[in-house]
């Protein structure tokens, strides 16, 4: 990846700019290549001014814990924006809605709907990533979606305009919503439903208890590989291509769940990613169906 942007190059920023900035130190694979420039804005207005102030040649990529994504080898040129803590802030609000950061985790949310009474919101106790994450790509686990308990979002565009967007202008279908290239989603307004709080934990420790018994929790993994075909599961199509535990370097299908692929300690993306492929390979000559590619794959092949 070539250093195109030089630091001079960078608008002013209050939050932390950083050169070559790792992204397989906190990417769940644990692999890929850094950031041209990795950036972590201070507050919503920091990442306006910064956004409206650098080149709009430039790409940007928003990330949040790398939970359901591939860094290619190379790396990814431009810039990747990283919401720190201070986006992760979550309120409750009247009328049983919660109102969450885009740096928020799932699990956090649902727990703090669980407090307040809220419920609704418990499948996000399944999904591993950010609010900001679960907006974009339409997070669902358990038989709901994020689409289902969104009531509007907060985009800073790539132009640095802050936008807030209701529920429909994100045309969300599976995992997909049509929120701009270099948007960030800096906050989320969710709505549930009065419940009780001991029914709403039992149903947060079910989806826990399920994820435990048939994920790979434990491993360097990045989520559901493939997208679900209409009326099938991935993993009974991969399983049926005889995929359980096929290994590519250090890649290797999860024997445990079959739509997972696993960093068995050295893989690199290219690894994980010929695995996929030739996963999807076997599965469209065992089947005929073609397996479309659930998790992101960006940045650069080395």
């Amino acid at each position: 990846m070539s250093a195109a942007l030089a630091v001079e190059q960078l608008p002013a920023l209050a939050g932390e700019a950083k050169s070559g900035g790792s992204l397989a130190d906190f990417i769940w694979f644990r692999c890929g290549g850094p950031a041209e420039w990795l950036v972590r804005p201070r507050d919503v207005d920091d990442l306006s001014q910064f956004l409206a102030a650098l080149d709009p040649e430039v790409p940007v990529l928003p990330v949040g814990v790398g939970s359901n994504l591939i860094v290619r080898d190379g790396g990814v040129p431009g810039v990747v924006i990283r919401l720190p803590k201070s986006f992760s802030q979550i309120s409750v609000e009247d009328g049983s809605r919660v109102r969450a950061g885009g740096a928020a985790m799932g699990i956090t949310v649902a727990s703090k709907a669980r407090d307040a009474g809220i419920a609704g919101l418990e499948f996000l106790r399944g999904i591993p990533g950010t609010t900001g994450g679960a907006v974009r790509m339409n997070a669902g686990a358990y038989g709901r979606e994020a689409m289902d308990i969104l009531i509007e979002a907060t985009l800073v565009l790539r132009d640095g305009t802050i936008e807030t967007w209701p529920v429909e202008r994100f045309g969300y279908t599976y995992r997909h919503s049509e929120t701009p290239e270099g948007a960030v989603v800096v906050e989320a307004l969710f709505e549930g439903t009065p419940g009780d709080p001991a029914v709403i934990a039992a149903e947060m420790d079910r989806i826990a208890a399920e994820r435990e018994a048939s994920q790979p929790l434990r491993s360097r993994t990045g989520g559901s590989t493939f997208k679900n075909p209409d009326g099938d599961k991935a993993w009974r199509l991969v399983d049926e291509a005889g995929c359980r535990g096929l290994t590519i370097g250090g890649a290797q299908v999860s024997e445990k769940h079959t739509n997972f692929l696993l960093n068995t300690g050295d893989a690199t993306s290219a690894d994980i990613e010929a695995l996929g492929e030739e996963v999807r390979r076997r599965v469209r000559e065992r089947s005929g169906v073609e397996l479309q590619w659930e998790i992101p794959r960006v940045g650069e092949r080395a």
